[in-house]
C-alpha cells in the first residue's frame, strides 16, 4: 500500500521522469496578453518570456531543449538570483529547465513545469571558467548525495550550498524549494539563528545534484491555480523523519500505464497551443 501511495504522489505531483507526448511543439510563446492557465503540473502559459542564456551569476544549461520559457516574475527571480549569488561573491550557478515556450506537458524529465513558475538550479558550485552555450549541453553536475541516500557526500558539500538555498528562500515569491531528504537534514541539523526560512525548503524524491524553485502564483492572475500552502513550521522533525520511512520510488514495481495517463488540460490551454 505505501509503495502505491508513493508512485500516485509521484504521477500526480512535480516529478517522475516518464516518457509521455508533450502537449505542444511550439518552438515561440503563444501570443498576447501574459496568462496562467491551470496548476504547476497541468496548464499552460500565454506570452511567456524567455531567460537569456547567461547573466549576472548564472548560466543557461542545455539551452537547446528550448525550456528556458517563464512567466516575467520567474524570469526576474532567476536573475536577481544570480545578482546576488554574485554579490556574495559565489560562483556562477547553472539554470537548468523552466518551461517550454508555452509552457504544457514536456516530452521527458517533469510532470511539472508547465506554466512558467518552476525553476531549476543545481547545486553545483566549483570555480569554473564561463563557457558558450554549445558547451553548455553536457556538464558535470555532482550529487550531494551518498548512493542509497545514507548521508551527504562531504567531498562534495560545502557551505555555499546552503547559503544558496537560503538566499532562494529569502524572495518573497518563492513558495517552495524542493530538495533531496538528506539536504533537508543537514540544514535542519545544522543551521541556527533565524530558521523560518527551512519552512520553504521541502523535502522530496531525488533532487540531490539540483534544487527546484516554484514561484506563487502571480498577483491577479486569476487562471493560475495555487498550490495548497507549506505547513507552517521549519518542517524538521517528525514531519522529515516520515520521509525517511518512504521506500524509494525506484525500487517500487512499474505502475500499470492508466496510473501514467496525463489529466486533461484546462480548456483555456487548447487555444494556447493551437495558436500560430
Amino acid at each position: 500500500m505505501r509503495g502505491s501511495w508513493v508512485i500516485g504522489l509521484l504521477v500526480l505531483s512535480i516529478g517522475w521522469s516518464i516518457p509521455c507526448a508533450a502537449q505542444q511543439a511550439a518552438p515561440t510563446p503563444a501570443p498576447g496578453p501574459q496568462r496562467i492557465h491551470g496548476i504547476y503540473m497541468n496548464g499552460c502559459i500565454a506570452g511567456a518570456n524567455v531567460l537569456p542564456t547567461e547573466g549576472t551569476g548564472y548560466e543557461a544549461i542545455r539551452v537547446s531543449r528550448n525550456r528556458h520559457w517563464g512567466h516575467d516574475t520567474l524570469i526576474r527571480f532567476v536573475q536577481s538570483f544570480g545578482q546576488r549569488v554574485h554579490a556574495q561573491g559565489l560562483p556562477h550557478v547553472y539554470i537548468g529547465d523552466l518551461s517550454q515556450p508555452r509552457g504544457g506537458r514536456m516530452s521527458y524529465g517533469h510532470a511539472s513545469h508547465q506554466v512558467g513558475l518552476d525553476a531549476d538550479i543545481w547545486f553545483v558550485q566549483t570555480k569554473r571558467p564561463r563557457l558558450a552555450p554549445a558547451q553548455r549541453e553536457n556538464p558535470e553536475l555532482r550529487s550531494l548525495v551518498l548512493p542509497g541516500e545514507v548521508g551527504i557526500d562531504e567531498s562534495v558539500w560545502l557551505p555555499n550550498h546552503a547559503t544558496l538555498l537560503r538566499t532562494a528562500a529569502s524572495f518573497p515569491e518563492v513558495d517552495r524549494i524542493f530538495v533531496n531528504k538528506v539536504i533537508k537534514r543537514r540544514l535542519c541539523d545544522t543551521e541556527t539563528g533565524d530558521r523560518a526560512w527551512l519552512r520553504k525548503i521541502v523535502p522530496w524524491f531525488y533532487h540531490d545534484e539540483h534544487f527546484h524553485v516554484r514561484l506563487y502564483c502571480p498577483p491577479g492572475d486569476r487562471g493560475c491555480v495555487a498550490q495548497a500552502p507549506v505547513p507552517a513550521g521549519d518542517g524538521c522533525g517528525k514531519t522529515l523523519d516520515d520521509w525517511f520511512a518512504l521506500p524509494d520510488p525506484r525500487s517500487q514495481p512499474a505502475p500499470p500505464p492508466s496510473a501514467l495517463a496525463p489529466a486533461k488540460p484546462p480548456a483555456a490551454c487548447g487555444a494556447v497551443f493551437a495558436a500560430p
